[in-house]
């Protein structure tokens, strides 16, 4: 795989006139495909946008405007997941002189969504070759990398500002399907079971999600990814939820955007975003100290 060029941008940070504490990190609905990644495919383009958590980043159109840094993946989620480590691959995914690294895969990496996806049901292998030295390397400093430093320095100069820093690491998922765990959930809030964030946080957000009349589950069955899993440090003063959304409350079958509905989802994220940039942890863990 050769690489030519590099387009010009592969994340973007949008910054609110007035910085609050809010960071939103939306790391899978770039829809940019890069001329060398597209070149190295096997399969067509619409087989890579299944990949995709396909238009979440319209929910949070509204979010800096409601004063959160949004931090968004512009490139396609197939060029590299970011929601994943750097370590997470299948040996057998990778050119031969890269396996010794990955020794350890999961079950997420053997179906193939490690770092770099490489398989999908129904279509086989993503790429016409195992992913090699330079495809990886390039993968992470044009993109993976990026994303994570703008991630980390953001929540770094929240919480040095206002003393605590908030990550909404936003998704989208499919219906979750009968007899898998979780079935009947619309909305799923990670916390990695109470490692990525307070109490007081996890509790607000499943709060605002059930206001949306819809079924709202914790850690099932996605307790949250490596982006919350590397960034919230609740210790540290840095708190992080992954937010999870069915699809089918906001896109079409044919997965375009129904507009009322996006717009209905965008207004109430955007009211999320708000009411938690104006809370105060030390309140709402010792209220009558706060006072």
């Amino acid at each position: 795989m050769s690489f030519r060029s590099i387009p010009p941008a592969a994340i973007a940070v949008n910054r609110p006139a007035a910085n609050g504490p809010v960071i939103v990190s939306v790391p899978h609905a770039g829809r940019v495909y890069p001329p060398d990644i597209i070149e190295a495919a096997r399969v067509e383009r619409s087989q890579l946008e299944r990949l995709e958590d396909a238009w979440s980043d319209l929910i949070a159109a509204e979010a800096t405007d409601a004063g959160a840094t949004v931090v968004a993946a512009l490139w396609a989620r197939a060029v590299a997941d970011l929601n994943r480590g750097e370590g997470q691959m299948a040996p057998g995914e990778v050119a031969i002189p890269l396996r010794a690294q990955f020794s350890a895969p999961g079950r997420k990496e053997r179906a193939g969504l490690g770092v770099v996806p490489t398989r999908l049901a129904d279509c086989g292998p993503l790429w016409k070759r195992p992913i090699d030295g330079a495809g990886l390397h390039w993968r992470l400093e044009s993109f993976h990398r990026p994303y994570h430093t703008a991630l980390g320095e953001a929540l770094r100069s929240a919480r040095d500002r206002f003393g605590h820093a908030i990550l909404i690491d936003l998704h989208s998922m499919p219906s979750i399907p009968v007899g898998q765990v979780g079935h009947g959930a619309r909305i799923v809030i990670g916390d990695r079971f109470g490692e990525t964030a307070g109490e007081w946080l996890v509790r607000r957000v499943m709060t605002s999600a059930g206001r949306l009349g819809e079924v709202v589950t914790r850690n099932q069955p996605y307790a949250g990814g490596h982006i919350i899993r590397t960034h919230g440090r609740p210790g540290d003063g840095i708190h992080a939820v992954q937010v999870e959304i069915d699809r089918s409350l906001y896109l079409t079958p044919e997965r375009l955007p129904d507009s009322a509905r996006v717009a209905r989802l965008a207004r109430w994220f955007a009211e999320l975003v708000s009411d938690l940039g104006q809370m105060r942890p030390e309140a709402e863990l010792f209220p009558q100290a706060a006072e």
